[in-house]
């Protein structure tokens, strides 16, 4: 074991920077590798670096801090930065002042100090951190043969962790746009100083495409790669990344490629219950969750579902327009809020509020399912001016809705969620279905801002709440600029 200095930190005391002692007791997160470098691991060892870099994905608790709210790392924020800054969510059912910043989201008065942003920073860079100590450990052939590692398992590891690294790349350019690129631990002044410099947004973009297509070639075929761990990274959950990202670079023909490339596995299905994805008794046994964040109670260290924990608190209501975004008798409203008790089913897992300030509930945390996925496909072959098909996937969608038994176990009466109408020529017409059923399909599960975003519509569904034409990228933090030295530039407007 060898322990290497703050590399960073050094590089701050000689630069010419006044006022920055504040910054002098924090780890610049994501730009070092961790403090404690092992250099000659067990086989465990090398496991373990691969499954902790999962959990920067996770909704647990303080793994980064302790109750450092005004930090953003309490939890990760996807709730924060993508919910209630969308039209969908507000941060309490009854408005006060607590966590104030979080406010600052729903009507976008932030400024680059907003804790917000700091975590969502450090969980992805620290998630990168862990990832590359991961990978330095696993391509490093010499060490493998040393540690006798079966190379079909070094394989599958590789191959988790090239997603994880994509898939947190991907959550820092669709927030900021060009980021550092830190794509191996660091021992010397010289790669700290390469890094502490943004790269463009479409070099990040380069990277996820060729993270992505490394994770493909070396995890095996199956539904699950491990099916003793279902929650690992599978090969269906890189391709569906991989259609992710070209729906963001609107590669519309490589989505519909990669979309039937994932169905032709027939690895993943509509539940027939739309709340069987997010309920915590079918978890791993229903056909539509691609990737998740698996949750578990009783563990040390804690690995529950600590946002269940500010449910019981108040926060995490619905906006009335996402109340009335739904159509008459849609079985999904309940199923996402019920407004009357106060529950949100689908992050609590469950349907009578068993899981309402329980700090380590047992309900994962879905990032891609099958009818998100359906969905892009849709839009895909919409853009490509396949009018029919699109529309066929949205009354997919909407028949699975319309036949999932309700929360009070009655079927949805005649005429609820009626087909679309499938000879519909007008493309702004079929657009606005469109948008309508991602709203209504996946509320509360972090991706309207992002839609809005990337549809290009956020200024004009936004702007009685304050979204700017800047807006469409986050700045970067304050903290990150400053320890940098100015060598990680703002985003314009901030």
């Amino acid at each position: 074991m060898k322990s290497y200095k703050n590399l960073l930190l050094l590089i701050i005391g000689i630069l010419p920077l006044s006022g920055c002692e504040g910054y002098l007791s924090k780890d610049p997160i994501g730009l070092l590798t961790p403090d404690q470098v092992d250099l000659e691991p067990a086989a465990t060892t090398v496991r373990y670096a691969v499954s902790s870099s999962y959990q920067l994905l996770s909704n647990t608790l303080n793994i980064i801090g302790d109750w450092a709210w005004s930090d953003g790392t309490v939890t990760r924020g996807d709730f924060i930065l993508q919910d209630i800054a969308s039209d969908d969510m507000q941060k309490k059912w009854n408005p006060d002042g607590d966590q104030a910043w979080m406010d600052e989201f729903d009507n976008f008065s932030f400024i680059a100090s907003n804790g917000g942003f700091n975590g969502l920073w450090t969980y992805n860079y620290e998630g990168i951190s862990r990832v590359n100590t991961a990978i330095d450990y696993l391509t490093n052939e010499e060490m493998m043969a040393k540690l006798n590692f079966d190379r079909s398992e070094q394989n599958r590891l590789l191959g988790e962790v090239y997603f994880l690294r994509a898939f947190y790349y991907f959550d820092l350019v669709t927030n900021f746009g060009g980021v550092p690129l830190l794509l191996k631990p660091l021992t010397s002044f010289n790669e700290a100083y390469e890094v502490a410099v943004r790269a463009t947004a479409q070099e990040v973009w380069l990277q996820i495409d060729g993270d992505l297509s490394n994770a493909k070639n070396l995890l095996p075929d199956g539904k699950y790669s491990n099916p003793q761990e279902k929650w690992r990274v599978s090969k269906g959950a890189v391709i569906a990344l991989q259609a992710k990202v070209a729906l963001f670079n609107e590669r519309w023909q490589e989505v519909v490629t990669l979309v039937n490339e994932l169905e032709n596995t027939r690895y993943y299905s509509l539940n027939d219950n739309y709340f069987d994805s997010f309920d915590v008794n079918k978890q791993f046994q229903e056909q539509e969750v691609i990737f998740c964040y698996n949750h578990e109670p009783l563990q040390t260290p804690r690995n529950g579902n600590g946002l269940c924990a500010l449910l019981g608190w108040g926060f995490v209501a619905p906006e009335a327009s996402f109340i009335e975004a739904f159509e008459e008798n849609d079985p999904r409203l309940l199923y996402t809020v019920d407004v009357d008790s106060r529950n949100v089913n689908k992050i609590a897992g469950t349907l009578n509020g068993e899981f309402k300030g329980d700090d380590d509930a047992p309900g994962n945390k879905i990032y891609i399912r099958y009818a998100d996925v359906l969905l892009w496909k849709s839009e895909a072959l919409l853009k490509t001016g396949n009018a029919p098909d699109a529309i066929e996937i949205i009354n997919q969608v909407r028949q699975r809705a319309r036949n999932s038994i309700s929360i009070d176990g009655t079927t949805p009466p005649a005429g609820t969620l009626p087909d679309r109408n499938v000879n519909e020529s007008n493309m702004a017409v079929v657009s606005s279905w469109l948008i309508h059923e991602r709203r209504v399909e996946l509320g509360f599960e972090s991706h309207r801002f992002r839609d809005l975003k990337r549809w290009g519509i956020a200024e004009e569904v936004l702007a009685s709440r304050g979204f700017q034409k800047i807006n469409y990228l986050y700045p970067i933090p304050q903290g990150e600029i400053d320890k940098s030295g100015g060598s990680i530039v703002q985003n314009d407007g901030y």
